[in-house]
């Protein structure tokens, strides 16, 4: 059995978004993950995708991010996890949105039409919001592990999940650090 630890955040990260697609994905047929016959051993295929800036002035940042994905799912592969007496298969669809909202509701369209069962990203806020709107109507759980406009989570779609805490949060405990700790005025 795998355990998840704060040394493999995005091994969590990859495995969570596994675990909740079984809990709030879509209930259609085309939506199940595929099981198929590997060397006499059931397998279970599950598809992620991935959506960052991979071109663009932030592209460094995506590249970093895809890469981490694809690390993660060789590493939860490597484990042979299994789903309902199955051995998972994890594969990666990586989307670039051009830190662009219009390319990444194309591309979380195009992740809805593959059928995947669960998406990692959005990077930016600006494409994240407008997308979790495209993977709510689809019943794909979306992952944002970097997104901190508080309006991504507050739109009320239990498939939209974010990583850390928003913008609200992160201004009040800093505008509390610098006040308590660092005696700060302003």
């Amino acid at each position: 059995m795998t355990l998840i630890t704060p040394s493999r955040p995005l091994s969590a990260l990859v495995a969570l978004s596994a675990c909740l697609l079984a809990a709030c994905g879509p209930k259609e047929e085309a939506a199940v993950p595929a099981v198929t016959a590997d060397a006499g051993e059931a397998t279970i295929t599950i598809r992620l995708g991935h959506v960052a800036p991979l071109t663009g002035p932030q592209a460094h940042l995506g590249k970093d991010n895809e890469n981490g994905a694809r690390l993660a799912i060789d590493d939860l592969n490597a484990e042979k996890i299994l789903i309902g007496g199955k051995v998972a298969k994890f594969e990666l669809l990586g989307e670039d949105d051009q830190a662009d909202p219009r390319q990444g509701t194309t591309v979380a369209q195009k992740l809805a039409d593959a059928h995947v069962h669960a998406v990692i990203g959005h990077l930016n806020s600006g494409t994240t919001i407008p997308a979790s709107r495209i993977y709510h109507d689809a019943g794909i759980v979306q992952v944002s592990p970097s997104a901190t406009n508080p309006t991504y989570t507050r739109q009320g779609y239990k498939t939209a999940f974010r990583v850390f805490a928003d913008d609200v949060q992160q201004g009040s405990v800093l505008g509390g650090f610098a006040t308590g700790k660092l005696g700060a005025k302003k």
